[in-house]
């Protein structure tokens, strides 16, 4: 089935009024051309300009959706600058979920070449709660009203970082407890044997949401969804369809690349989705939803949301 713009479009804006917010993780794929993205509209001298795309396409995008996920916010602290320039980009009824910085969530470096000589080494700045306030907080400020929920992605922990579930959680508790109070917060946490009562206690103690996540070595968006006490805060839910349980980041690349078409269905997904938008506008009016949705979960982010907004989960 072919992407319905204007359709989508629609179906977006009668959701978000009712606080489900529905959108994809970044955005800036050209295999969107012909389908959310008009290429026209960022050609130079007959050729699309990759950098006039990339710096305007979130206008475009935000015709359409009322929400994004800034997964850039994840790898460097934002600058002001940076926000308000994405911030000025969308309208006022716009929602932006932004990835808290892996240097506040990384407990020891992995040995990746993105992390140079600190890979391999402890972070000392793993829950600074400070460094959160004054480097990601501060910046925000500024676009403050645009901003629907802060998630703290928090990679899987080895036995070398923490021996028990528990002492991660003494050491969120504190964390939560420091944190600027008022900013719509949720956590991402990829451990699955750790996804506990005392784990869930923690986060509502705090009313910060758990956001349900579907990742390689973590169960189903909709297993999550049935553990007792799952929805940590009544007034905001957050999910992100990332990949198939079971499937590396690595393969899904190389399987879906360039994101212009689906490429295999997840049934599973697809009514996990259906469902997180049922409940949410059957909820109270103050409670809000967001679901980001990722190209690498089924081949193409646009089509995917297509099926969970006509609740077409076959």
């Amino acid at each position: 089935m072919a992407f319905d713009r204007e359709q989508i479009k629609q179906k977006a804006a009668a959701l978000s009024a009712t606080g489900v917010y529905v959108g994809t993780s970044s955005w800036k794929y050209e295999g969107w051309f012909g389908q959310l993205y008009n290429p026209a509209r960022y050609e130079y001298r007959g050729k699309v300009a990759k950098t006039r795309f990339e710096r305007a396409c979130l206008a475009e995008y935000a015709e359409v959706f009322k929400t994004v996920c800034v997964d850039a916010a994840y790898y460097t602290f934002p600058r002001a600058e940076y926000l308000q320039g994405l911030a000025d980009q969308v309208p006022d009824d716009f929602r932006f979920g932004l990835k808290v910085t892996d240097s506040l969530t990384i407990k020891k470096f992995p040995n990746l070449p993105r992390f140079g000589v600190k890979a391999g080494q402890r972070n000392p700045d793993f829950l600074n709660a400070d460094l959160f306030a004054t480097s990601f907080v501060k910046p925000c400020e500024g676009i403050r009203s645009k901003i629907g929920v802060l998630m703290f992605e928090f990679s899987r922990f080895w036995a070398t970082d923490y021996e028990h579930g528990r002492d991660f959680v003494a050491d969120l508790d504190a964390f939560l407890d420091k944190l600027p109070k008022g900013w719509p917060y949720a956590i991402e946490m990829r451990n699955k044997h750790w996804l506990r009562d005392e784990y869930l206690a923690c986060l509502t103690r705090h009313g910060v949401a758990h956001v349900f996540n579907s990742w390689d070595a973590m169960p189903a968006v909709s297993e999550q969804m049935a553990l007792p006490g799952s929805r940590t805060n009544p007034g905001l839910v957050a999910a992100r369809f990332l990949l198939k349980p079971g499937r590396k980041y690595e393969e899904a690349v190389k399987t879906f690349q360039p994101y212009d078409k689906v490429k295999e269905l997840n049934p599973d997904a697809r009514a996990a989705g259906k469902a997180l938008i049922a409940e949410g506008m059957a909820a109270e009016a103050d409670r809000k939803t967001y679901i980001y949705v990722n190209n690498r979960l089924e081949g193409n982010a646009l089509a995917t949301i297509d099926a969970m907004l006509a609740g077409d989960a076959e």
